[in-house]
């Protein structure tokens, strides 16, 4: 038995397309972000921090996105979606989990400064500017360098499951016409059989209100 616990639009995302990129047969479990659902007791059980991803996977229980998306590909070495020690994309592979999390917390950062603050004018202007620059500086110093269809020469793999599910949220912050050669990236990834399946499953979203969140004029 697998089962993915699942906040849609969230991290667990990353596992849910790859799960599908492998052709895996697995049961979802969904969870909002608002509701209290991740703060129980047998919740922290699989996810000592209390967040999705979690995977059960037979008597295993994984949490952490990366992780979790490197275990898979090792345990499922067909296709092969993960270079393997020694190769000669594996740094660069690497390089892209690590670079996913750059992303990911100036993302973070950002939702809890303009989503999650109960009052918004608690949020400072200034500190959003400035987040929204950095998210904006990341994504241009890849747009810049940006030359092959993906992440590796050798083609699609669990970096671009990874690096791509950024987009996702960024999109709300940034105007990706600032990032030609990265929406081409996206679209194209976005034609995968196994993404529109994941995006099937993904449910309904409940962490914007909104298509897009200018910065603050003060």
């Amino acid at each position: 038995m697998i089962r993915l616990h699942h906040v849609p639009l969230g991290r667990s995302f990353r596992v849910l397309w790859l799960m599908e990129e492998l052709g895996l047969d697995f049961e979802v479990a969904y969870y909002s972000i608002r509701d209290g659902s991740m703060r129980t007791p047998e919740f922290r059980a699989l996810s000592p921090a209390g967040r999705v991803p979690a995977l059960e996977y037979g008597d295993r229980v994984l949490f952490e996105s990366a992780a979790i998306l490197q275990w898979l590909c090792e345990t499922h070495p067909e296709p092969k979606l993960q270079p393997t020690p020694g190769e000669a994309e594996r740094a660069r592979y690497l390089e892209f989990l690590s670079y996913s999390e750059t992303i990911g917390c100036l993302v973070e950062n950002l939702n809890l400064n303009r989503v999650f603050l109960h009052d918004p004018a608690d949020a400072s202007p200034v500190v959003i500017k400035l987040l929204t620059a950095r998210l904006r500086a990341a994504l241009k110093a890849i747009e810049e360098r940006w030359a092959q269809d993906y992440c590796l020469s050798t083609g699609f793999s669990a970096a671009d499951v990874m690096f791509a599910y950024g987009f996702e949220l960024a999109r709300y912050y940034v105007r990706f016409d600032e990032f030609p050669k990265l929406q081409a990236y996206w679209d194209r990834l976005k034609e995968r059989p196994a993404y529109q399946r994941a995006k099937a499953r993904d449910g309904e979203q409940d962490l914007y209100d909104r298509d897009f969140y200018p910065l603050p004029e003060a």
